[in-house]
């Protein structure tokens, strides 16, 4: 394997495997998906896709090899692979190198991530036996928030329940950890001490940033928690949880809360924010509505654990392209002196706010990608 070679991304889901690769300066080369593992299946690589079946995530793996090596991205010219585990659980709190020890620490934190580590140790396993001599990496996704302090982690419950894991941990964490890496760049600015990053897409949080460190977040024990998200129901009272197990039983409850909740729930039917904009019924625009509302009723809750606030970033599908929404977020925070150019909103920034505002207000695209490629490379140049 090339010392100087490329670093290939590697974000395992439960149908697909989203992908990238990266040179040695960490600039991009190409990226692409192999979707629908198990039902059909086919392979796109910048734009062109190739339709073919992917009966497991194996299979995936290797098609997606193949792609690559037909764009002259060989295992050969490759020095790394690094990927995305959403879990780290307590004990995982840094990019590492793969190794039985940490394999065994992140299938320990299954349990708390059953719809995701699973996935990804999938495609950790599938590559080590395709390519045993390929150094190994990983980013995760919860690693950022575990400088939160234990008065912001710990639920109110029986200490013996709690030393099963049952903690808020956060997520979005390598969105969060590539905006502020990326901060200087794309703002020509220092990194502000009190920053409110709005990770806004079909999954959604808020995070409370202090001199570069999390201090708190609005998803917890899973992803499930904190805002109004595209199927997820965000938070909700846990008698009201308890309530609907007992109608409907404990996996169509999980469906429910997961899958039909959120946007999709509050308007009938749809979960893109883009086509919710774009419909102008009662119950869209109240889903619209109930989006913004507790996304500021958190963004106080966050302002207050960092009591104040010098920037917000918006990052996310929602967060970097929805005109309105970020609109209607920031007019409603107006309050402790945030000030909207309209203009540079329409054209989507990257500056956001105007010359007589208190409060910086930027979008910082995410490239959780990037950052998984660069926690691998200062891994291999630290060895």
């Amino acid at each position: 394997m090339s010392d100087a070679g490329d670093i290939l991304v590697l974000n395992a889901g439960s149908s697909s495997i989203k992908f990238a690769v990266f040179d040695s300066d960490l600039n991009p080369k190409c990226s692409g998906i192999a979707a629908e593992i198990g039902a059909g299946g086919f392979v796109e690589v910048d734009g062109e896709r190739k339709r073919q079946p992917l009966i497991d995530h194996k299979a995936a793996l290797q098609a997606v090899l193949s792609a690559l090596k037909s764009k002259g991205i060989g295992l050969d010219k490759l020095r790394a692979a690094a990927h995305r585990v959403v879990h780290g659980g307590r004990n995982l709190s840094q990019p590492v190198r793969l190794n039985a020890d940490v394999r065994a620490e992140i299938a320990a934190c299954s349990p708390l991530a059953p719809l995701h580590n699973p996935h990804n140790l999938a495609a950790i396993d599938t590559l080590a036996q395709i390519a045993p001599e390929l150094a190994q990496f990983a980013s995760f996704d919860t690693a950022f928030h575990t400088t939160n302090p234990d008065v912001a982690t710990r639920y109110a419950i029986p200490r013996m329940e709690e030393t099963k894991g049952i903690r808020r941990y956060g997520f979005h964490g390598l969105s969060y950890a590539s905006m502020v890496a990326t901060w200087p760049d794309v703002t020509g600015e220092k990194l502000p001490s009190r920053l409110l990053g709005f990770h806004l897409g079909n999954g959604a949080s808020l995070c409370a940033i202090k001199n570069g460190q999390s201090i708190a977040t609005t998803m917890g024990y899973s992803p499930l928690d904190g805002l109004t998200m595209g199927t997820r129901s965000g938070g909700i009272d846990a008698n009201a949880v308890l309530r609907l197990v007992e109608d409907h039983g404990l996996e169509r409850t999980k469906a429910i809360l997961n899958h039909e909740s959120g946007l999709l729930g509050l308007s009938g039917g749809k979960s893109d924010m883009r086509n919710l904009m774009l419909d102008h019924s009662a119950d869209a625009n109240f889903a619209v509505e109930h989006f913004c509302y507790w996304t500021l009723r958190h963004a106080g809750s966050l302002i207050a654990a960092m009591e104040g606030l010098d920037a917000i970033a918006f990052t996310g599908g929602i967060g970097e392209n929805a005109v309105t929404v970020r609109a209607l977020i920031l007019r409603g925070l107006e309050w402790i002196g945030v000030r909207m150019d309209p203009d540079a909103n329409h054209r989507n920034g990257p500056r956001l706010h105007a010359e007589t505002s208190k409060v910086g207000v930027w979008i910082v695209p995410a490239r959780e990608e990037w950052m998984i490629a660069r926690d691998a490379l200062t891994l291999l140049e630290a060895a």
